[in-house]
């Protein structure tokens, strides 16, 4: 016991080294915290016979926690009215994010002779933004009070809903195809009524969510939270649906509760530190040497998936009537990603093909931190995007 504490301890002096590296330089947390993760697991410290904290399942299950808590406070900038009122711009902008990105890794994927199936899983990869790592660079950089984290945020819902019937599909084709179209109609099935159980809970359970919390008790009230968002998220993820997703739609129940505020206040501090580990733990299951042998399609993808998710981001910024300047700010936004990536990468490693096993994973880890490094330091830097891409000219900053 006393080895395991000393190990969590470390994983914490870790993060709070990285965290003032971060501040002194005026950085942004998450990809040096993805780093630190590297230098401080098992292949890097471990195999320099350094002291190193070890990809246990008590870190993976507290980086579930920061990812539940993420997409929690997500929830709760949403109401279900809000989601109905924007349904149209939010479908529109989330379909042309689907069109450009999907498609694209696709066709990376075959353009590599890599088969319908490795290339399905490729698409998904560079397809789904990292809505973690998004929303905590928008409340850091102070975006999420500006006019286009509302694009951004319905674009990441429409992904997060989109990547739920992608999952279920794509768990049958790796897996064999066990049952086949029955199958991936029951996971369907599954999924979905599910998450219309948790509709309507939203839109008729505000009662219940508001007499939940009125307790004066700050313990209390904290637990009371805690307690739903967590059990709720690990049931959507025993029945194999993205416990993103659920706790998602519980911080959308919660948003009209009349609580929101005092949530936000006392569950901060507990969702920061839930999701430096998180980013901590993306590091911890990166082995650097075997990022070689994905180093051609990692390198594709980057070159050509960061401008296509900044166009269509940029796209999506305009369907909601933002100035071409904001506009731009949505498309740098989605760059991130994260979360679902490795999500899908763990699945291709069950896979029976050499690519889905090996090359896919490699892939996909490198893929992350890139993307997750580069996308935050996009949004840091907007005004110098802003400025190489419209080279002076009239932005309609304000409009």
């Amino acid at each position: 016991m006393a080895a395991e504490l000393l190990e969590f301890g470390y994983l914490f002096v870790v993060l709070a080294l990285t965290g003032t590296v971060a501040l002194r330089l005026g950085l942004s947390v998450i990809p040096l915290y993805v780093v630190g993760g590297v230098v401080a697991g098992p292949y890097v410290a471990g195999r320099l016979g350094l002291p190193y904290v070890a990809n246990a399942e008590v870190t993976t299950l507290l980086a579930e926690v920061g990812i539940v808590l993420l997409l929690f406070f997500l929830g709760l900038e949403f109401s279900l009215d809000r989601l109905r009122a924007a349904r149209t711009n939010i479908s529109r902008a989330g379909a042309i994010d689907l069109v450009v990105n999907l498609p694209l890794g696709v066709g990376i994927g075959l353009a590599l002779g890599w088969s319908v199936v490795e290339s399905f899983l490729l698409g998904g990869i560079v397809y789904i933004s990292s809505s973690a790592i998004v929303t905590k660079t928008l409340i850091d950089l102070g975006w999420i009070a500006d006019p286009e984290s509302e694009p951004i945020l319905g674009t990441l819902v429409f992904e997060d809903l989109a990547i739920a019937v992608y999952l279920a599909a794509v768990t049958s084709l790796v897996l064999g195809g066990d049952g086949g179209v029955a199958a991936i109609g029951r996971s369907l099935a599954i999924a979905f009524g599910f998450l219309g159980l948790l509709l309507v809970a939203v839109q008729f359970g505000t009662p219940l969510f508001t007499r939940l919390l009125d307790v004066g008790n700050q313990e209390a009230f904290v637990l009371r939270a805690l307690a739903v968002v967590i059990v709720v998220s690990g049931a959507a993820l025993a029945l194999g649906v993205s416990e993103a997703v659920a706790a998602f739609f519980v911080g959308m129940g919660f948003s009209t509760s009349g609580h929101r505020e005092s949530l936000e206040r006392r569950l901060t501090a507990v969702r920061d530190v839930f999701a430096a580990i998180f980013f901590f733990w993306i590091g911890l299951g990166t082995d650097p040497t075997l990022l070689a042998a994905a180093a051609v399609p990692l390198v594709v993808a980057v070159v050509l998936t960061t401008p296509a998710k900044v166009f269509s981001g940029y796209l999506g910024g305009r369907v909601y009537d933002l100035s071409t300047t904001r506009s731009l700010r949505v498309g740098v936004g989605m760059v991130p990603r994260g979360e679902f990536s490795l999500v899908i990468a763990a699945l291709a490693a069950s896979g029976s093909t050499q690519v889905m096993r090996e090359v896919i994973p490699a892939f996909a880890v490198g893929y992350v931190l890139v993307m997750s490094a580069l996308g935050t330091l996009l949004m840091q830097r907007s005004d110098l995007v802003e400025r190489l891409v419209f080279r002076g000219g009239p932005a309609g900053t304000d409009t």
